[in-house]
């Protein structure tokens, strides 16, 4: 008989170590398929493997840097009996039980499922911007906006979560730029109306990052405008792309529900799918808070309602 196991975790991430360390502890026996190193949207250790310094994680007075953190979190995880297989999940089987989780020419056979395959930042496609990720490119303006205070830094994108950045980067930066493609923004008028309305924020309409200048770390931007073609050069301390987020769903879908934008839709405050056995936690089903410290509290989450449903499913078979 092939091995069933009671828990598969897709994804690793702080979502997905923290559903590992909890339900290892509860001698669930979980398989955690991690991802591929090679991988941008689903890699081993998720966005925090992209990022350097994290200074709002709890417990880090002196901040740790993104990938010690999730080094940290999978030791833990193996501590309590947690194993790993570094590849890509690439379908999935939940018609019916036990579930079937195919990892490249493998299959894998299991009671429940956890899914925490995360969300990606969408970004401008810029080497130089992949470079500079973490030095002072950033997708989050919550995580990185303190390292700014008192700079010059710029924002890309038109719709709400830009606006709302922008509006939340006012904190600390000396001016913001929101940079948008377009003459007119996309973000609902009363978004807009706080924007125009804040004297830090400035905006740069028709206009396009083209380059982002910096050898160790920002130190402006290339700007090209799309109706004239003229670029000029923008000196500044960072640069936020606030272009939207994809959750990592595909194998999911006419599987397990979603919502307009692809993130997976789980119960009221649980971790519960549309199929009984299978949950989701962390940014696949988070498009609000997007936090570490969230994602793994909803890994917890998740964890805590598969061991019960795990130990309802064994009463009944008594």
């Amino acid at each position: 008989m092939p091995d069933i196991r009671d828990v598969v975790i897709i994804g690793s991430g702080p979502a997905g170590l923290t559903a590992a360390i909890y339900t290892a502890r509860a001698s669930l026996r979980p398989l955690v398929i991690e991802g591929e190193p090679s991988s941008t949207s689903d890699q081993p250790g998720g966005q925090l493997m992209l990022t350097t310094e994290v200074e709002n994680y709890p417990g880090f007075p002196d901040g740790i840097m993104g990938p010690d953190l999730m080094h940290a979190f999978r030791a833990q995880a193996c501590r309590f009996g947690a194993e790993f297989i570094t590849e890509k999940a690439t379908a999935v089987d939940v018609g019916e039980r036990p579930f079937t989780v195919h990892v490249g020419d493998d299959t894998v056979l299991a009671r429940s499922v956890i899914v925490a395959t995360g969300a990606r930042s969408l970004t401008l496609g810029l080497e130089s911007e992949a470079r500079l990720l973490g030095y002072g490119v950033s997708t989050c303006a919550t995580c990185d906006g303190f390292f700014h205070r008192g700079f010059e830094i710029a924002v890309v994108g038109g719709g709400d979560s830009a606006l709302e950045e922008a509006l939340f980067l006012t904190k600390f930066a000396t001016k913001v730029t929101l940079i948008h493609r377009r003459k007119e923004l996309r973000a609902s008028r009363i978004m807009q109306d706080r924007a125009h309305a804040n004297p830090k924020i400035e905006f740069l309409w028709d206009s396009v990052v083209t380059d982002v200048l910096g050898e160790i770390s920002v130190e402006g931007i290339k700007v090209r405008n799309v109706a004239t073609d003229a670029e000029h050069v923008l000196p500044l301390h960072g640069l936020f792309v606030a272009i939207g987020h994809l959750p990592n769903t595909d194998i999911f879908r006419g599987i397990l529900d979603m919502d307009d934008a692809g993130y997976l839709q789980t119960t009221g405050h649980g971790s519960w799918t549309n199929v009984e056995g299978v949950f989701a936690c962390g940014d696949v089903q988070d498009h609000v808070y997007r936090q570490a410290i969230t994602a793994a509290g909803s890994g917890c989450m998740a964890a805590i309602d598969a061991e019960r449903w795990l130990a309802e499913q064994d009463a009944h078979a008594e």
